[in-house]
């Protein structure tokens, strides 16, 4: 990967593992609907410019609407409202643990959405490491208000792992700011009624302010846009591993901000989410490598009856 890959891998790690901790901020003094309101008003006023700069914004909409609305409401307006909720309650910590599980439950879900491929031990092996890791999070929590607030985050991780599948297939053709943009302008409208209802009665603390104004340019319309050119610059695999960094940064920069505490609870479920997403994610395994030919010499003729007709012009037919 080049030097510019490796510099949107590292913004992309950290860009979309500190959304916890600005959430936490927030929703100290905000209601979660003022919380996600702000958050995508401000995503979309950055992204709609570009998206209509880029033309047949109004016709990709017409064409693929009713996809685009689900996304919209599986992906932003659903899992953004009830993460923020929770967080009300649960660390930030524990809520960037708990969506590192999205991988896990994606790989479940993508055999309802037509995915044939065998699981095979390994991948089996990830689920259960992740699940476990789940566990040893949620148990402890199982208690008073946090039992609804950890079904509000594991509601968010179902959201998060089944809007992409919807997206892979049913929107692989529609630009990113075409679909971002018009998604985050519809959840800003669904929250306006509610925002201006809850609403701060005086301006609030800068520190909150300034959580606000993080999570709409750079949590959303920053980290799309280098989103996007990581997956230009370094392919869709590699740009996916940012999956597995965002809970160290979220776990950290609870840590280091908040005083959240770093227990030994956290750094298992940490390790068991992990290594349960790498393995349940990892694609199947490759074939074995050919031995090299010497020079001169030719491969291997699978058909078992002579060869009627050895001319080194055949070699390349041969090798298809």
């Amino acid at each position: 990967m080049t030097a510019r890959g490796w510099f949107l891998f590292s913004l992309m790690g950290v860009v979309w593992g500190i959304p916890y901790l600005m959430i936490k901020v927030a929703v100290e003094d905000l209601s979660p609907s003022m919380v996600v309101f702000t958050r995508c008003a401000l995503g979309a006023a950055l992204l709609l410019p570009f998206a209509l700069r880029q033309r047949g914004l109004t016709r990709t909409v017409r064409a693929h609407w009713k996809p685009m609305l689900a996304f919209a409401v599986i992906e932003i307006i659903g899992p953004w409202f009830t993460l923020t909720d929770a967080e009300r309650h649960l660390s930030s910590s524990t809520a960037g643990l708990l969506i590192a599980g999205v991988p896990i439950v994606g790989v479940t879900l993508s055999r309802f959405f037509g995915d044939t491929e065998t699981l095979g031990v390994r991948r089996v092996t990830g689920l259960a490491l992740g699940l476990a890791g789940v566990a040893v999070l949620t148990v402890p929590h199982l208690t008073g208000g946090d039992t609804l607030s950890l079904a509000e985050v594991l509601l968010t991780v179902l959201g998060y792992a089944t809007a992409p599948l919807i997206a892979a297939r049913h929107l692989k053709d529609v630009p990113s700011l075409h679909l971002t943009a018009p998604c985050l302008a519809l959840a800003a409208l669904v929250y306006a009624p509610a925002a201006a209802v809850t609403r701060p009665a005086e301006l609030p603390a800068p520190s909150v302010l300034a959580a606000l104004a993080g999570l709409g340019v750079i949590c959303t319309a920053v980290a799309f846009v280098a989103f996007m050119e990581l997956i230009k610059e370094a392919g869709p695999t590699r740009a996916t591993v940012i999956t597995y960094v965002n809970p160290a940064v979220a776990v950290a920069a609870g840590a280091l901000f908040l005083d959240e505490p770093l227990t030994a609870t956290i750094v298992a479920a940490f390790t068991l989410i992990l290594a349960g997403s790498v393995l349940a994610t990892a694609g199947p395994r490759r074939n074995a490598v050919p031995v090299p030919l010497a020079p001169g010499e030719h491969p291997p003729n699978p058909d078992p009856r002579p060869d009627p007709d050895p001319r080194p012009d055949r070699d390349e037919a041969c090798a298809r």
